[in-house]
C-alpha cells in the first residue's frame, strides 16, 4: 500500500527535511528508539530512518532525513501529496526507558531529530533530561523549539559560536558530569565520530551511555546480515540486536570502516541521479 506524505517541511534548504508519513500501523505500535525502512519506488533501495516522533491519534510518524545518496535524494524530491510505495516497521528494539532520575541526551546532526523522540519518552516516564544538541551554526540546528516543549534544559553548541557555547558537544557535557554526580544515563545519537566521542567523555565517569548505530541495513530482519557490528567482542546486528548499545563496548572503528565501504558506489549512483535530473 502506498504511505502518504501529509506534510514536508524543508529543514535545510537543499540538505535536510522533515516529513510527516500516514502510517496507522506503524504509529499504533512504535516507541521511541524504532526505526522503519523505506523503499521510496518499486525499482528503489530500501533504506532505514530512525522515528522522530508519533502521533498515535492522527495515525503519522515524523521522519527527519539528510540527502546521502540518491535514494535520500528521490525521497527529498517528494512533496506533500505525494506517496512512498514501502514503509516496513517498526523495527529494532525500543529505547529501554525507565524512571532513573537524571537523563543527558546528546545529539548532532539529523540524530537530534531521532533523539527527539527519545528524550520525550525519559520525560514521560518523569526523569529530568537535559538536552544537549550542536551543529556547524545556528542555522543547521534541528529541533531546538521541539525539545525545549518538554526539556528543562536544552544547552546549545555551534562550531562557530552562532548559538549557544562554541565548541563541540562532549565540551558541555564534561563539564556537567563534573558537577552533576546524579546522571543516571548519557543517550548519543549523531554522526559516529561524535557517538564515539561521546562514549570517550562518559567512561572515566562510568556513566551508563547508550548509542543508536547506523549500519548499512537491507532487510532489516536480521536475515541478510549486512548491519553486522562488534559490540563487547561480540557479532551483532543492529537491525534486531540494536539499533541501540552500549557506547563503551562498540566497535566504533569496525562501524566507520562498513559505512565506508561502497562509498564509491554510492557516489557514482548518485552523480548519475543528478546527471539524469539536471539534463530532465
Amino acid at each position: 500500500m502506498p504511505y502518504l506524505i501529509k506534510q514536508k517541511t524543508i529543514l535545510i534548504e537543499g540538505q535536510t527535511c522533515k516529513m510527516v508519513i500516514e502510517a496507522p500501523h506503524v504509529a499504533s505500535k512504535a516507541k521511541p528508539g524504532n526505526f522503519v525502512i523505506l523503499r521510496v519506488s518499486e525499482n528503489g533501495e530500501r533504506f532505514p530512518l530512525t522515528i522522530a516522533d508519533v502521533d498515535q491519534e492522527n495515525g503519522t510518524i515524523v521522519l527527519v532525513f539528510l540527502i546521502m545518496g540518491k535514494s535520500s535524494a528521490l525521497l527529498y524530491s517528494l512533496n506533500e501529496g505525494d506517496s512512498i510505495m514501502d514503509v516496513c516497521g517498526p523495527l529494532g528494539k525500543p529505547t529501554h526507558i525507565e524512571k532513573c532520575g537524571t537523563v543527558v541526551c546528546v545529539g548532532g546532526g539529523t540524530g537530534i531529530a531521532a533523539m527527539h523522540h527519545i528524550a520525550k519518552g525519559h520525560h514521560a516516564a518523569g526523569n529530568h533530561v537535559v538536552a544537549i544538541i550542536g551543529a556547524r551554526s545556528k542555522d543547521l540546528l534541528l529541533f531546538y523549539d521541539e525539545l525545549s516543549a518538554f526539556c528543562p534544559e536544552v544547552l546549545v553548541c555551534t562550531n562557530d559560536g552562532s548559538m549557544g557555547v562554541q565548541g563541540l558537544v562532549t565540551d558541555i557535557l564534561k563539564a556537567r558530569l563534573e558537577q552533576d554526580k546524579n546522571v543516571a544515563e548519557v543517550v548519543a545519537i549523531g554522526p559516529v565520530p561524535m557517538m564515539q566521542a561521546v562514549a570517550d567523555c562518559t567512561r572515566p565517569f562510568d556513566v551508563k551511555t547508550t548509542v543508536s548505530l547506523n549500519p548499512i541495513m537491507v532487510d532489516g530482519i536480521g536475515m541478510c546480515g549486512a548491519c553486522r557490528v562488534e559490540v563487547d567482542g561480540k557479532t551483532k546486528f543492529a537491525c534486531v540486536d540494536g539499533p541501540e548499545f552500549d557506547g563503551h563496548l562498540v566497535d566504533f572503528n569496525q562501524l566507520r570502516q562498513r559505512l565506508g565501504a561502497f562509498k564509491e558506489q554510492e557516489t557514482l549512483s548518485f552523480e548519475e541521479y543528478k546527471c539524469r535530473c539536471n539534463n530532465g
